[in-house]
């Protein structure tokens, strides 16, 4: 099955020609006009990566971004002509997987596409909406997590933490990079809220080897877990 990217973008111009790309390059493709749209979209759970226009109509685009990234762990790449240095930490920092500034070279998106969507892969199951690491799953549209079968209550924070360390599984995910992406923070003393939800998820999952500690440097899940 193709991967649903779904277009945030107001501009019908810059859509249309977008959406014709998306299309001819194997992918299926649903646009938005504008932020609500985009997030009713995201919503329904049937898309497997965003690529949001900042400068929408209706929403700041940083605050659909971010709210996006509240509900959901789906990929998402801000396009946008916001290209000053500030405009993509804000971007990055919100919540974006990458930033592509305006106008871009199609070949340059498809590749950052190619990269994000692969990057996500581990994280997801064959219909991409899911995460499996051994008897542990992770359903991203209804935000629930299971083991062995059974429910497994966790708080947003620590849902949005697993979720990070699962699609990165295999690859140490540092500190600073898991406050900026579930606190929208990097101000050191968040660092002990950090192993305090880390310790609560291993608890909680009855997994304490799950989620592994990498001294001085962050945390990883293994990918042979």
């Amino acid at each position: 099955m193709p991967a649903r990217i779904l277009v945030v973008e107001d501009d019908d111009r810059v859509a249309s020609a977008l959406c014709a790309a998306l299309t001819r390059a194997g992918y299926q493709v649903t646009r938005a006009a504008d932020g609500a749209e985009g997030l009713t979209e995201v919503g329904r759970g049937a898309v497997d990566l965003v690529l949001l226009d900042l400068g929408l109509p209706d929403l700041d685009g940083l605050d659909v971004c971010r709210r996006i990234r509240a509900a959901s762990g789906v990929p998402l790449i801000a396009v946008t002509a916001r290209g000053t240095e500030r405009d993509r930490v804000d971007g990055l920092r919100t919540g974006a997987d990458d930033y592509v500034v305006k106008p871009f070279a199609l070949a340059e998106l498809l590749a950052r596409i190619e990269a994000v969507l692969r990057r996500s892969r581990p994280a997801q199951s064959g219909a991409g909406l899911g995460a499996t690491v051994g008897d542990l799953a992770i359903d991203l549209d209804s935000r629930r997590v299971t083991v062995d079968g059974g429910p497994v209550e966790l708080t947003r924070k620590e849902f949005d933490l697993l979720v990070l360390l699962v699609r990165r599984r295999g690859t140490v995910v540092g500190r600073e990079e898991i406050l900026r992406a579930v606190w929208d923070t990097d101000w050191p003393g968040t660092g002990r809220t950090l192993d305090v939800h880390v310790a609560s998820l291993r608890q909680k999952l009855d997994r304490p080897e799950l989620v592994r500690t990498v001294r001085g440097v962050g945390y990883i899940v293994d990918a042979a877990g």
